[in-house]
């Protein structure tokens, strides 16, 4: 074989090994390039228990209990909730019926076990998604 068919056979091997990666590398990716899942597409989904990923909703008013350390509240988008267990300091804005980001697993009980809270950074600030869930479930309040 010339060298210059080598070096040709080499370079197709090797895109072929960067192309195979990527694909790897893009399908392993694919859920976690979400940046949250409403209580409503958890349930659709099914995500299995033990899994990390994050969860984004309204916290439900009056659902918010604390005990010591650990806080419970329950994060709803209007049509599904899921309750939440956080141990730790709470962010400022976190308050009941404001937008809240947890990041933690689902247990097998359905209870959400939150590692991470973050509350919304601003007043006029709500996930898409949630702004979504809100507005078809007829609830969505326009400020004026």
């Amino acid at each position: 074989m010339i060298p210059k068919r080598r070096r040709l056979w080499l370079l197709v091997g090797s895109l072929a090994v960067l192309g195979a990666a990527a694909t790897l590398v893009l399908t392993a990716l694919n859920d976690n390039l979400v940046f949250f899942y409403s209580p409503s597409q958890v349930a659709e989904k099914g995500i299995a228990p033990d899994r990390r990923f994050r969860l984004g909703g309204l916290v439900e008013a009056g659902s918010v209990q604390k005990n010591g350390e650990e806080v419970r509240f329950t994060v709803t988008d209007t049509q599904k909730t899921i309750s939440v267990v956080y141990r730790g300091l709470l962010p400022d804005l976190f308050r009941e019926g404001q937008g809240v980001i947890a990041e933690g697993v689902l247990r097998a009980d359905g209870v959400f076990v939150a590692r991470e809270v973050l509350a919304k950074h601003d007043e006029n600030y709500m996930p898409p998604e949630v702004a979504k869930a809100i507005k078809e479930a007829g609830q969505w309040k326009d400020k004026k």
